[in-house]
């Protein structure tokens, strides 16, 4: 192979060479993201803007457990809201046997593939990774009279228990963990992003645009972020990135992480790195 298909091949196999990309999930979280952009050649800053704690009190989630007898549905929107309710419902003794039989949906591959992993296979799972995936997927006459848990953090959007109240559903939303806001060095990453040398900050939910924000004293994202490509996982986040002065160069088509990483591999190659401010390869 002559150095010319040489490097053709290294530039396929490793698309995000040469690109520094900052990851703003929460870091037990980060890993999946991280590990991925690095395969591909990237050079990964992580910069956690949230993290994953326990709610203020176990009291609603276990008495939803005590009493699962009683629902219809279960859906879950998030891994976390997963592995919460795994934990408490193992510690309350009881079998998950007692969920057989249950209608359950999972908002995303990732979220259905934890409740796979604890026995619990048969999930719906909407096409769009989001609350108005699963209003899309379900009749209101499939969920009228029909109890429903949903085990989600603390803060999250009211559209689908208010959608699923209207239709005539009793719905219990319990809280089974609580976001916060970490408080990293903002000093390095400030100065690289002011020295233009970071080609994308990559945000996976409302709370990590939100919280970044914060962690630069409120400034709009187009002045934070002058000269740096934004990356998003879908419309929601689109939106909150817009809201608080941003412009979205980037917004992954499948609300998953390998959706995000796909769409920031064409992003880089098509050139739209270069057209959008970002600096060269090995700048």
């Amino acid at each position: 192979m002559d150095a010319n298909n040489l490097r053709a091949a290294s530039s396929a196999s490793r698309p995000l060479a040469g690109r520094r990309i900052v990851v703003t999930r929460a870091r037990a979280q980060a890993g999946g993201l991280a590990a991925r952009i690095e395969e591909l050649g990237g050079e990964v800053i992580e910069f956690p803007t949230i993290e994953i704690q326990p709610p203020e009190s176990f009291a609603a989630l276990d008495a939803a457990i005590a009493r699962i007898a009683e629902y219809d549905w279960l859906i879950f929107t998030s891994v976390n809201g997963v592995e919460q309710f795994l934990a408490r419902f193992d510690r309350s003794g009881k079998s998950l046997a007692k969920i057989q039989g249950k209608r359950v949906a999972a908002i995303g591959p990732p979220t259905a593939e934890r409740l796979k992993a604890a026995g619990i296979g048969s999930c719906l799972v909407p096409e769009q990774f989001q609350a108005e995936g699963v209003l899309d997927a379900l009749k209101p006459e499939e969920l009228r009279g029909k109890r429903v848990l949903i085990p989600r953090a603390a803060k999250a959007r009211e559209i689908l228990p208010e959608t699923l109240r209207q239709w005539g559903a009793v719905v219990d939303v319990v809280e089974a963990y609580r976001t916060a806001m970490p408080a990293p060095d903002v000093s390095i990453l400030s100065t690289l992003l002011q020295e233009r040398k970071v080609d994308m900050v990559t945000f996976t939910s409302s709370s990590t645009v939100w919280n970044f924000v914060k962690l630069f004293g409120g400034e709009k994202l187009s002045v934070i972020l002058d000269g740096t490509a934004i990356g998003c996982i879908g419309p929601i986040t689109k939106a909150t990135v817009e809201e608080l002065g941003g412009n979205a160069d980037l917004v992954s088509a499948e609300f998953t992480i390998p959706g995000l990483v796909r769409a920031m591999v064409d992003f880089f190659v098509r050139g739209a790195g270069a057209a959008g401010g970002a600096r060269p390869a090995g700048a």
